[in-house]
């Protein structure tokens, strides 16, 4: 007699996409359902656990290298061997789950594309099935795009990128999709769908279910993921540690957990990523409701000095230790047309910040344009093979340097910029996008985290500026209005603005913009 085994289901919100029915199957939604059921409460507890680190921080008490886990640190162990496929990562380029963006990506010449789920993407549902379809298609030799404006069509070449995909933090909900009323986490429900219906395509292809892990701060939120991908290896009939991820350290909690989320996720890890303007978000949201922690402009917080570079040199250090690959931070900028001299001078800034990355011993880095591929790789040419697994920094950091304030001006300009940036990308991230390029910039939802960050305790503390004035919501509301009045009256500029305010005139730091956000996406 057949055992019957009774699953939990999930109810999933329609969509008309042409495709869709062959994503939201009964089995697909099925398998997140059981991700759901099995990690959610674990999930919730970890969250609690964030505000109560959070309280800590307030009352003084400052991010260390846990005494619990020193033996982790001091032994001698090394994660599992490394797919052929993800053993040159010289140059890697992200971007959003749109048709023409991954078959551009796809083509670049990049050795990586992360198809983003994540911060370079508003969750709108119709988008998010959209780039299930679209990464499904890619598997199965069917991608393409047509421009309607100009017939040009877009297929995928022969020679295309290895496909990683960055699904949602833990933080976020899917509220179009519930178990027993209750809403999915982002995290599961993108993982899941891609893995359900990709993974097979993927190893057929020679490649794998490749993903990139982000915004977890503890190495017990790796723990998590690691239950995760266990028990979906099981559950899909695949050999234990074929999923293969890179986890991006993006917060500063993780960053002195590097050895241990190395550890917890060893059968599937595959290296960490300096998420550079995440990292700066968060220094400011975990340390920043104290006034010796006044960050300065966000332009002089640059990779080279301070806490960046400090964790940067670290981050090397643990991975290749571990056997693991150590990949640089992101260049967003995208060029500038009709001003070559400008556009030169830009370049010129991205390839010396590779060629520091190479320098101090990364084995890769990240793009956010295919413009940018042939100046990432010519620097990373400086390298003698694919990877540099056996370069050890000479100096590691350690707690001290790993804490250390940038210095640097604080000035009405960089507010101003704060201010402007940030209305910006929330109207278009209101808007259904996650990725705008704003100023020869391609940014994402780290840069408006900075802004609101920076503006939300710049004006706790009345901030002195170098001219001799200080911050204060009186001159915050009429920059405000300034910088609103030079835009006009673009598409939801106006509940941006509004949702902006809110968010940095409140005594309490919401812990991500996108959470009330969120609630006013269709």
């Amino acid at each position: 007699m057949n055992e019957v085994i009774d699953r939990p289901q999930a109810v999933a919100a329609p969509s008309s996409l042409h495709g869709a029915a062959e994503i939201l199957t009964e089995e697909a939604l099925g398998f997140v359902a059981e991700l759901h059921q099995r990690f959610d409460p674990r999930r919730l507890e970890l969250l609690a656990l964030r505000i109560e680190r959070q309280k800590r921080f307030d009352a003084g008490e400052l991010p260390d290298f846990p005494e619990a886990t020193r033996d982790i640190r001091e032994s001698d162990w090394t994660v599992a061997p490394i797919p052929a496929d993800l053993q040159d990562r010289r140059v890697e380029i992200t971007g959003p789950t749109n048709a023409k963006m991954v078959i551009n990506a796809l083509n670049c010449g990049a050795k990586v594309f992360m198809a983003d789920f994540e911060d370079a993407t508003s969750p709108v549902w119709d988008e998010l099935i959209q780039g299930q379809i679209n990464l499904r298609n890619r598997w199965l030799g069917k991608l393409d795009y047509t421009d309607p404006d100009t017939g040009k069509q877009y297929r995928v070449g022969p020679t295309p990128a290895v496909l990683m995909v960055r699904p949602r933090g833990w933080h976020l909900l899917e509220r179009h999709v519930s178990v027993d009323g209750s809403a999915v986490a982002g995290a599961l429900f993108d993982f899941g769908l891609y893995l359900w219906h990709c993974a097979r395509l993927a190893l057929d292809a020679g490649s794998g279910p490749y993903f990139y892990l982000p915004k977890l701060e503890s190495r017990h939120e790796a723990a998590l993921w690691g239950g995760v991908l266990a028990f979906s290896e099981e559950r899909l009939g695949l050999k234990r540690g074929t999923i293969k991820a890179t986890v991006l350290i993006e917060t500063l909690p993780a960053a002195f957990e590097m050895d241990e989320i190395l550890y917890e996720l060893r059968d599937n890890i595959v290296g960490l990523n300096c998420g550079r303007w995440d990292y700066i978000f968060s220094y400011i949201k975990r340390l920043g409701r104290s006034p010796d922690r006044l960050t300065p402009d966000r332009s002089a917080m640059t990779m080279d000095k301070a806490f960046l570079a400090a964790y940067s040199l670290r981050l090397i250090a643990t991975c290749h230790r571990r056997g693991a690959f150590a990949m640089g931070g992101m260049s967003a900028f995208i060029p500038v047309k009709g001003d070559e001299a400008a556009n030169q001078a830009a370049l010129d800034k991205v390839r010396a910040d590779k060629l520091r990355e190479v320098i101090n011993g990364h084995d890769g880095t990240w793009v956010a344009h295919p413009t940018l591929v042939s100046v990432a790789m010519e620097a990373f040419a400086a390298m003698t093979d694919s990877s540099q697994l056996s370069k050890i920094p000479a100096h590691i950091p350690g707690r001290d340097e790993m804490l250390e304030l940038h210095q640097g001006p604080r000035t009405e300009a960089g507010a101003r910029e704060n201010i402007r940036v940030a209305v910006q990308y929330i109207a278009a991230w209101l808007g259904g996008r996650g990725a705008v390029p704003l100023y020869n910039l391609m940014e994402d939802a780290a840069t408006a985290e900075i802004c609101r960050a920076q503006i939300w305790q710049w004006l706790r503390f009345e901030a002195p500026f170098d001219d001799g004035s200080r911050f204060s919501r009186d001159l915050f509301e009429d920059w405000l209005a300034d910088e609103l009045a030079a835009l006009g009256d673009p598409p939801n500029v106006k509940p941006a603005a509004r949702l902006l305010h809110e968010l940095v005139t409140a005594d309490e730091f919401e812990e991500f913009i996108t959470l009330p956000a969120y609630d006013s996406l269709q």
